[in-house]
């Protein structure tokens, strides 16, 4: 899930399939050959392929018994990891990789033959199941990576951009630590999020962390087995939040294309500069939310769907009036404000929708077919009761 060149989308696709003990070997030993490559990359400050290919080549052949396909594909990678923590301004300690993944290259490196995969050197590996729809496209590099039993290969694959159309209004979405709204003036959708749910993994983990803890030594990290429930918990609760995120991103842009209305998002890159001010709990929360895993799964899907999509300023929204842009609205209850100069009144994240929505109208110059910013007096539909 990543976008790609101009006017092509690149994505991932994954083929599960059967974990062989020889292809898991070769995985341990291209994981040493890549911490060995990494560390002579960085003592010897080689900087193009070709400095490095001289240095590493033979080495990784001979010590490390690689293909040699595969030996160019590890230093490759290792240049790649080196490169990522130079350029990294807080970089800290040298990267060293411990997950079992293994870069291949397309033809010399790996095949699909058969219901196969097929990687140099005569290992083959059954497939068990793949997404098809993307058959058509190219295969490019891929990544196998072994992980709890399961192997994946990561295929990467070019597809062309859709063509985006002109939208006439905007859907404007408002999203907080428990609810996220989307709609526009009478359209008015609002769901729960997944925090609350996977958060609870993330308390039993911090359980099991502090019941085995002393004051001389954490215990859970030495005990194999209950280091691995404590991973299992975060790894829950980041799939709650993974799936959520992919859902409701979906639904937000297959309505956006169905009414041909563009995506009016807010921009929350610099809200981790304020989490400092929060209590632990509600911090701990919005750093799980993740906000931009969802700012990131709603602009792919806006780019794969060709739906246009804009990014605003979220300062103020909730606090500005969206029918007369009055600042410093007065509340009136639990979440509602009403506007003391024309009288506007609404939840607070109704109002946080509609400023979102208005101005991403202003930023991709429509006019709504009503005319510019109608008075929001229309009844609006929504899919909950009101928040009294």
């Amino acid at each position: 899930m990543t976008a790609g060149d101009e006017g092509f989308l690149t994505l991932s696709i994954g083929v599960r399939v059967s974990p062989e003990p020889v292809v898991i070997e070769l995985l341990h030993r291209y994981k040493d050959a890549l911490n060995y490559a990494i560390k002579k990359i960085l003592d010897n400050n080689l900087k193009t392929l070709k400095q490095v290919h001289n240095f590493l080549y033979r080495d990784l052949i001979e010590i490390f018994n690689l293909p040699s396909r595969i030996a160019v594909d590890c230093y490759r990678d290792a240049l790649a990891n080196a490169n990522a923590w130079r350029n990294n301004p807080k970089r800290g300690k040298r990267p060293v990789v411990k997950k079992l993944s293994m870069l291949l290259h397309p033809g010399s490196g790996y095949r699909i033959k058969d219901g196969y995969i097929e990687i140099i050197g005569g290992m083959r590996l059954k497939i068990i199941g793949w997404d098809r729809r993307y058959d058509d496209y190219k295969n490019r590099e891929a990544r196998l990576i072994y992980k709890r039993d399961k192997m994946i290969l990561w295929i990467s694959k070019k597809i062309p951009k859709p063509k985006k159309y002109t939208p006439i209004d905007v859907i404007g979405v408002d999203i907080n630590e428990k609810k996220i709204v989307y709609g526009d003036e009478i359209i008015n959708i609002k769901k729960d999020t997944a925090i609350d749910k996977a958060y609870k993994y993330v308390r039993l983990a911090e359980d099991l962390q502090r019941k085995y803890s002393s004051s001389r030594y954490l215990v859970w990290r030495r005990r194999k087995r209950i280091l691995n429930r404590i991973r299992s918990y975060h790894e829950k609760a980041r799939n709650i939040l993974i799936d959520w995120t992919k859902k409701i991103s979906l639904e937000i842009i297959r309505l956006a294309k169905d009414l041909r209305y563009g995506v009016s998002r807010e921009d929350l890159t610099n809200l981790i500069k304020s989490l400092r001010k929060l209590p632990k709990d509600h911090k701990t929360k919005l750093i799980i939310m993740g906000y931009s895993r969802f700012e990131r799964w709603i602009d792919w899907q806006a780019e794969k769907h060709g739906v246009p999509y804009v990014k605003v300023d979220p300062n103020g929204t909730s606090l500005e009036c969206p029918k007369c842009d009055y600042k410093g609205l007065e509340e009136v209850g639990y979440r509602r404000f009403r506007c003391p100069r024309c009288g506007f009144e609404a939840d607070r994240d109704v109002i946080g929708k509609l400023n979102v929505r208005k101005r991403g109208l202003r930023k991709l110059g429509i006019i709504p077919r009503g005319g510019a910013l109608t008075p929001l007096t229309a009844p609006q539909m929504t899919d909950v009761n009101p928040n009294r």
